[in-house]
């Protein structure tokens, strides 16, 4: 479970409900594995005052990955965007090893199903340029390897050939439909955040879809 809260005050508080719901249910909750990270704006102290959990210290940590997304105290996404590097070269590798005999319609299906799905990609707003580029360049070398072209052929000419959409593509489809079920929520929180066209996040957004080459 996650706690969210916008002091440590508030956060102290919330715990203390946990504490006393399981006590009252006989349950018990795992210090050990407990952690507490601290999104740090611009005025931030740098020590923060300790929380405690069932008389423990609970300990904080600088990343976090919550349903396999990596979430860090500075806000940025780099990290996690290497995260989904790795992953994209550990299915590629996969399905060029395996694969290998296939025909290239069996390979272009193979590729849509396992190298076009960037996870939580719609939430990348903060990075660098070089960690955006990294993902891309890896995108365009998995179709290269299970297709066997040639290492250095042009990005643009080999995915209009396969009527492959490239990288920048898949970005803004995951952005758009992610956007769409924002719209479509029944949940009132939901709704303040997709109509707030000011919020960092939306920006992005539609900066992606207007200049989609550009961070």
């Amino acid at each position: 479970m996650v706690l969210l809260s916008p002091s440590i005050s508030g956060l102290t508080q919330l715990l203390s409900v946990c504490e006393s719901y399981a006590k009252s249910h006989g349950l018990k909750y795992n210090v050990a594995k407990t952690e507490m990270l601290v999104f740090r704006a611009g005025t931030s102290p740098e020590n923060v005052t300790e929380v405690t959990l069932n008389g423990s210290v609970v300990r904080v940590v600088e990343q976090f990955k919550y349903l396999g997304h990596i979430v860090t105290g500075d806000r940025k996404d780099d990290l996690d965007m290497e995260r989904e590097r790795r992953a994209l070269s550990v299915r590629c590798n996969m399905l060029a090893r395996r694969f290998a005999r296939c025909s290239g319609e069996v390979k272009e299906t193979l590729f849509r199903a396992y190298c076009q799905c960037f996870y939580t990609c719609q939430f990348w707003y903060n990075y660098k340029r070089s960690s955006f580029s990294t993902v891309r360049v890896q995108y365009n070398n998995a179709y290269r390897i299970l297709m066997k072209l040639p290492r250095y052929c042009s990005a643009s000419g080999m995915f209009a050939e396969g009527r492959m959409p490239d990288f920048f593509a898949i970005i803004r489809s995951c952005i758009s439909s992610f956007w769409d079920r924002l719209r479509d929520a029944s949940n009132s929180i939901l709704k303040v955040i997709c109509k707030d066209l000011t919020s960092l996040m939306m920006r992005y957004w539609i900066r992606a879809h207007r200049e989609p080459n550009k961070k």
